[in-house]
């Protein structure tokens, strides 16, 4: 199987449940794999000769997890945007069918469907993103679909909140940056007043969710996160909690193309059998263990 982005935050672990599982794993990454064992193909999936090499014949399933990853930054370069998630994708997508892939499990998010307000958000509301990140997002899961029921491929799209865990040094995400200056560094900047919601889920539950996505053929959108929000100002409690002193934040000016709440609705995910297991203070305590770990 090949896992795109596989050197990454969630695919480096991903990558480690897969092996443990005996599966025969290609990580595609622009960035060597940790993994001593693992096979790899280092470069660019948007260069021909890149995507034929990682996707060969004989590769019965794909997780895509390659692509930009930043909502605010998205604005600013739409069309790069536009190269690096939607056309690497479709180009996954023509390789798998013509090679006979059955199963293609995408990283998405919840900002396909924009600003739903306080409402909760679930697979079946229209997808209005207010980004090119959310954009693509949505326009990668339309051609996923299309796969799906033209070819039979089992495709499924994985609709992530704020994924968080071990692992994250040296990412630039909100809990990261919060352990930052729990170790002295900058204080965190916080955008508007602080109360846009957010639901955050444990990366070990986010590895079993691909896993069971993979194993279980699940097809179309699967709303994921852990299915209780908390806004930012409280986020900043908790971490100060867990890391057991006072975490210095400042407020900034709101940036357009935020989201005042993500809500989620994750009765799916429940009822095929994935229940996330790690709640927010136990996940932000481990996350400062690591930050103590290796800084």
């Amino acid at each position: 199987m090949l896992v795109t982005g596989g050197s990454g935050f969630i695919g480096h672990a991903l990558v480690a449940r897969l092996m443990a599982m005996g599966m025969d794993v290609v990580v595609a990454d622009l960035v060597p794999s940790r993994h001593p064992n693992v096979q790899q193909v280092v470069g660019d999936l948007l260069d021909r000769t890149i995507l034929e090499q990682s996707l060969t014949p004989g590769t019965d399933a794909v997780i895509h997890l390659a692509g930009f990853t930043s909502v605010l930054k998205s604005i600013p370069i739409p069309y790069q945007v536009y190269e690096t998630n939607l056309k690497m994708t479709a180009d996954l997508l023509e390789r798998s069918r013509q090679l006979g892939v059955k199963n293609f499990v995408f990283a998405s998010s919840n900002a396909v469907v924009g600003n739903v307000g306080s409402r909760l958000i679930n697979e079946d509301m229209p997808l209005q993103p207010l980004t090119p990140y959310g954009a693509t997002k949505a326009a990668s899961e339309m051609l996923i679909s299309a796969y799906t029921a033209s070819y039979g491929i089992y495709g499924c799209a994985v609709r992530l909140t704020n994924v968080y865990g071990t692992g994250m040094m040296h990412k630039d995400s909100m809990i990261p940056r919060l352990m930052r200056a729990a170790l002295g560094q900058s204080p965190v900047h916080i955008y508007g007043d602080g109360e846009q919601v957010r639901d955050y889920i444990y990366l070990g539950d986010v590895v079993e969710v691909f896993v069971n996505a993979l194993t279980k053929n699940i097809t179309g959108p699967l709303t994921t996160g852990f299915g209780r929000s908390v806004s930012v100002n409280t986020l900043c409690e908790l971490a100060s909690e867990a890391v057991g002193r006072p975490i210095e934040v400042d407020h900034i000016a709101a940036m357009p193309g935020e989201m005042p709440a993500v809500i989620v609705n994750t009765a799916r995910l429940k009822s095929l059998g994935m229940a996330p297991q790690v709640d927010l203070p136990e996940g932000l305590k481990a996350v400062w263990e690591d930050f103590q770990t290796f800084s």
